[in-house]
């Protein structure tokens, strides 16, 4: 069975007889010129792909990158190199799978067991808080940039380099944050640092929202509608009823279809209506505006009744230089968001290098913290950072699971067939025993293994 190549037509299941292939052994019917300016036409190619091999709808979209942060003892790997150990985890995962690279972790100074069971707790929810923090700059960047893709990978650079040259190339800031320093003093400075830049990008787009939506309600007094836009620039004073002791003016918006039914009942609407005084002053493609005189005692009563048949009373009072202030206003809040769109853009990219760069370090510790608590002294053990995607990170952690289950211990065994199997009972004894907690979102694996991906 064969279809056509075209999205269009991928589903057909048969060929329509007009279509003639040129193939080896065809006879093309023959060109027959219809005049003297006649052109042959122009050559055209059909393309046939078997059925079994075109992708079911919709095309397949690029998988979103993912990484994965690992640590194993040094001791599990053939040789005690570490280069070779990372050739022969590079062999395991495979590298149609993903890339490996070395990801290189101080030592630390290490505290009581208490401590460390204390600070794989705290850890794991900062980092819970660093990951929302970065969110919400992208987010953020997303939402003033209008999705412009290329516009927001500009602006998510980590200390000036695309954030995936920084995760690669990765450094622990020993200027910043002083390795001799004790865990605990580390995990502080670093929840200190990211609830200030929460708080900084917040604070500067709330300001652009504000901004933007004051922006937004001045464009939308000239150019909306007649029921919502400003009648400074429509009304000419002299058509209202000025400095008068008993009559106004009233300025009535009504839907054009009802325009018709507003000249026939509106003198009868409420008591003390000046008849023949209503007049057409503007229309657009929605509404007729309308002016109408009342006796001011009976104002209200006229208003309420136009608001009940549907018809949008508007409030305007005449001011000397009205259009002019009204374009000063649009001007100065033009400017006002050109100003702040940069500020936040400035700010949204800071906020990116410092939330991506806090939630790494904050990383780095919750893999040496577990590593401690996991594989226990001397501190030789072999961390990797791997690149894939969301559709081969299934792979990577079965290939991982297949190799180094053992080192869960009893919460991990083999099926019948050799597939690795979990023991829930023994799991949740192996990670109380190994201090980690059991709740929602910490999966157990046999070795330190979290997944990174960034909005």
């Amino acid at each position: 069975m064969y279809r056509l190549g075209s999205p269009a037509n991928y589903r057909t299941k048969s060929l329509v007889s007009t279509y003639h292939l040129l193939s080896a052994g065809a006879n093309p019917r023959p060109f027959q010129p219809r005049g003297p300016d006649h052109q042959p036409p122009v050559p055209s190619l059909l393309l046939l792909i078997p059925s079994d091999r075109l992708p079911e709808p919709p095309w397949p979209l690029a998988m979103t990158t993912k990484y994965a942060l690992l640590s194993l003892p040094l001791g599990v790997f053939d040789s005690s190199n570490r280069e070779d150990a990372l050739s022969s985890l590079s062999a395991t995962i495979s590298p149609d799978n993903g890339t490996v690279v070395p990801f290189r972790i101080p030592d630390f100074k290490i505290g009581t067991l208490d401590a460390l069971v204390q600070q794989a707790d705290d850890l794991a929810k900062l980092e819970a808080s660093c990951q929302a923090v970065v969110a919400k700059v992208g987010d953020s960047l997303r939402q003033v940039l209008h999705n412009d893709e290329d516009r927001i990978a500009s602006y998510k650079m980590v200390n000036d380099k695309p954030t995936d040259q920084y995760l690669r190339n990765f450094s622990w800031n020993k200027i910043r944050y002083r390795a001799d320093k004790p865990l605990g003093e580390l995990v502080d400075t670093l929840r200190k640092e990211l609830v200030t830049v929460d708080n900084d990008v917040k604070t500067k787009f709330n300001q652009y929202n504000s901004v933007k939506t004051n922006l937004a309600a001045l464009q939308r007094r000239q150019t909306g509608n007649l029921s919502t836009k400003s009648l400074t620039p429509i009304i000419d004073p002299r058509i209202l009823v000025q400095d008068s002791e008993y009559i106004e003016t009233h300025l009535i918006a009504v839907p054009k279809a009802a325009s018709k039914e507003f000249i026939k009942t509106y003198e009868t609407l409420s008591p003390m209506v000046v008849p023949r005084s209503a007049m057409e002053i503007d229309r657009d493609d929605e509404f007729t505006l309308f002016a109408a005189a009342t006796f001011k005692k009976h104002s209200a009563d006229f208003i309420h009744k136009c608001r009940e048949q549907k018809w949008t009373p508007r409030q305007y009072e005449y001011v000397e230089g009205g259009r002019e202030e009204e374009q000063r206003e649009l001007d100065k809040g033009t400017n006002e968001e050109r100003k702040v769109c940069g500020e936040a853009l400035r700010m949204g990219r800071t906020g990116w290098s410092e939330s991506v760069m806090i939630w790494i370090h904050v990383l780095t510790l919750r893999v040496f913290v577990e590593a401690v608590l996991r594989y226990g002294l001397p501190l030789e053990y072999v961390t990797a950072l791997v690149k894939t995607t969301s559709k081969l990170a299934p792979k990577i952690k079965a290939s991982l699971d297949s190799n180094y289950s053992y080192l869960g211990g009893n919460a991990f065994g083999r099926d019948k067939r050799g597939r690795v199997t979990k023991d829930d009972a023994a799991m949740t004894s192996e990670m109380a025993a190994a201090g980690l907690g059991t709740g929602e979102g910490n999966e157990y694996t046999a070795y330190v293994y979290y997944e990174l991906e960034l909005p």
